[in-house]
Parts: structure tokens; sequence; C-alpha cells
């Protein structure tokens, strides 16, 4: 199977080529993206795909389906194609949506043989506030079973964890005064960020190691002889799981209130991006993954990353069995991702080659998965268990 499988792949490759190049040379941002986006549903129109544009009025996502004839699961592959501020592509978003596009593609030409579906989620603003977690909170994966999503990385590695996230603002209001004339009149709304900032290392000593707190003072007054009135900070809150996000958010957000009322100032606290969920990977999933992996020759697929980054794929994982796998497309770890010599690696004939060999891989652990029940089960069990 694995032949006829890269065979389909090569026979589509011009495509996906023209696709990462066009995708490359054109980046843009989170909620932007419709060049790319664009550049996407004419791929899997052509190939036979139903396109839900602007899907869940997300003006860059789009919905694609293949159904065959037959019944079978629902194998679901996500693409992401906004850049960076910058230097573009630096994380290889035009890469891994024609990765996992392409894998769509490719599984659309065995279904009507094997039975099931195949659907692509085009996701836009990974970066920022990724709307999987407005796909997620609307129902878009009710009816899938498998949710897979690979992404170029230096070296293969395993799918494995993310942090939850929370973005946290706070906005302190106070009273502008004269500062040399008349102090007392005024309420200093840096002095209340100040504390917070103050507060919130403090706290350090008591969370968990693998808890990370970090931020930035976006307002804190327009002269050194004006009493700041408004002053503003934005958070990170990071931790390995969902349940002690929440927990641990509620800690720092105590810091701003208790620095609100030392200060005399009132606090607003919002969320300035999305909520992302850790990632739960699907180790009976992913032990299928690295197998096909393995049986084309790549060593070590099991190689699992410690990641302190966060994904709004976790939110996916929440929701339906998923993995979120990395291959990768330079040999070493000698360049770092959100650089511009990542970005161009992407365009290298060795992205190319471990692109193949990846979609090869998301395509037959997809058609495992419809032939085989005994595997969807054990998914499904895993998933289950996991959620308990």
């Amino acid at each position: 199977m694995i032949e006829r499988i890269n065979s389909i792949t090569y026979s589509i490759l011009d495509d996906l080529k023209k696709l990462n190049e066009y995708i490359y040379n054109n980046p843009e941002l989170g909620y932007g993206e419709f060049k790319s986006s664009k550049a996407h549903i004419n791929l899997l129109r052509e190939y036979g795909f139903q396109i839900e544009e602007e899907y869940l009025e997300i003006k860059t996502a789009f919905k694609a389906s293949y159904e065959s004839n037959k019944e079978g699961p629902t194998i679901c592959y996500l693409s992401e194609y906004d850049a960076l501020p910058g230097i573009g592509h630096g994380c290889g978003h035009n890469l891994l949506g024609t990765t996992n596009t392409g894998a769509a593609v490719v599984l659309r030409h065995l279904l009507d043989e094997i039975g099931g579906k195949v659907i692509v989620f085009g996701t836009p603003a990974e970066e920022t506030s990724g709307a999987k977690v407005t796909m997620v909170e609307k129902g878009a994966f009710k009816d899938i079973d498998i949710a897979m999503l690979a992404h170029p990385a230096p070296i293969y590695n395993k799918s494995g964890t993310s942090l939850a996230l929370e973005p946290i603002q706070f906005s302190f209001k106070g009273k502008a005064s004269h500062a040399a004339s008349d102090p007392e009149k005024g309420i200093n709304a840096l002095d209340a960020v100040i504390m917070t900032f103050n507060s919130i290392n403090a706290l350090r000593e008591h969370i968990l190691p693998s808890a990370r707190i970090h931020g930035v003072i976006t307002e804190g007054g327009k002269a050194a002889n004006v009493v700041p009135d408004l002053a503003i900070a934005q958070f990170y809150v990071r931790t390995a799981t969902k349940a002690y996000l929440q927990e641990l958010a509620e800690k720092v957000k105590n810091c701003a209130r208790g620095a609100a009322l030392a200060t005399g100032t009132t606090l607003e606290i919002s969320n300035y991006e999305f909520i992302y969920d850790d990632l739960v990977t699907n180790e009976s999933l992913s032990n299928v993954f690295s197998e096909n992996l393995r049986i084309q020759g790549i060593e070590n697929p099991d190689n699992i990353k410690l990641s302190f980054g966060s994904l709004d794929m976790g939110n996916v994982s929440h929701v339906c069995p998923a993995i979120h796998p990395y291959f990768g497309i330079y040999g070493d770890e000698s360049i770092a991702a959100h650089t511009e010599e990542f970005r161009d690696a992407t365009l290298t004939d060795k992205a190319y080659e471990n692109m193949i060999i990846t979609i090869n891989a998301l395509v037959k652990t997809g058609v495992q998965v419809i032939q085989e029940k005994d595997l969807l089960e054990r998914i499904k069990k895993e998933f289950k268990n996991l959620k308990k």
C-alpha cells in the first residue's frame, strides 16, 4: 500500500510544489490569509472536494470534504497558512499547509475503494488567536473520528505535548495630575502594573516547574511629569494541563487585583487572544503514524521533543483523537524555527523529500484507521479514558 500511496503523491507533486512556493512568496498574517486560503481551496476543488468558504463566518477559513459511496470513518487533516510579521513563513506554515492538504488529496484517490470520508479544515491564525479554538467551540469536530496535523521542524519529532495557555490583559485606570506640583491628586496606574509584576515574580517561587508566566507593559504613561492615568500589561500564563491553568491564572489575576486595591486604581481583566488547551496526543494513533515513517526509512521517529510552546491544536485534542507530529526539513537542529533560515529551508530538496514521506505516512495512517476496525476502537477507547 505504501508504494501505491507514494505513486499517487508523486503524481500531484508539481501541484504541491506550486502551492508551497506561492504561499511562501505571498506571506499573510493571521485572518488576512486571503490569497493563501484561496490557493488551497482551488487545489482541493480541482481534485473533487466540496468546499465551504468562509467557514463558520471566519473569512479565511474553509472546510473541504470528499465522501465516498461506502460507509467508514471520517479522517481530518488540518492546514495552516499564516505567516509571521517581518520574516514571512519563518514557522513553515507554507509547507505545513501543503503537506496536510496534499495528504487529503492523496487519500481522496483511495476512498472510493476503501470507503470513508476525508475533510480538510483550513485553520487561520495559529500564531495568534487560532481559528481552531472557534471551530472547536462551534462543533466542527463533533463528527470527526481522528484529526492529524504534521508540522515542519528541523528534525523529526513524535507528537508530544504542548502547554495550555491563557493570554491575560490587565488594564489599570487611575487619575492624571502634575507629578511634581500636585502628585497627591493623582492615582498612578503605572504603579499598579509594577506592583503586579513584582507580585507575580514572588508567585514564581510557588508554581510548578513546568509552568511559565511572562509579560510586557504595553501602556505605561506618556510623560514623566504626568501621573499615568492608564497602564496596561499583557501576560501569557502557560501550564502543562488545562486544569492547572485555571488555578494558576486565577492566582495571577489576584496579583493584579491586589495591586489595584493597594494603589486605588480600577482594574479591567480580559483575554486579548484565545485560550489554548494543552495538547493530548493519542498514543494509539501516534504509534501507527511513527511506524509508517519508520517503514519509509526514517530513523528515530519516536523521538519526543520537550515543548514549552502552545498550540490551538491542543483544543482539538480535547474533543477528538488527535496527533501533531513534526517532520524534519533540515536534518539537524542547527537552525531554529521562526527564523529566515528556517523559512528558506521550506523550499529545499530536503524539505520536499521529507514532505513526500510525511504525506505518505499521513495517508497510510488514515487508510489503516478506515480499514482496521480494532485500531479505531483502540484509538477511541484511549481518548475516552483520557477524558474521564
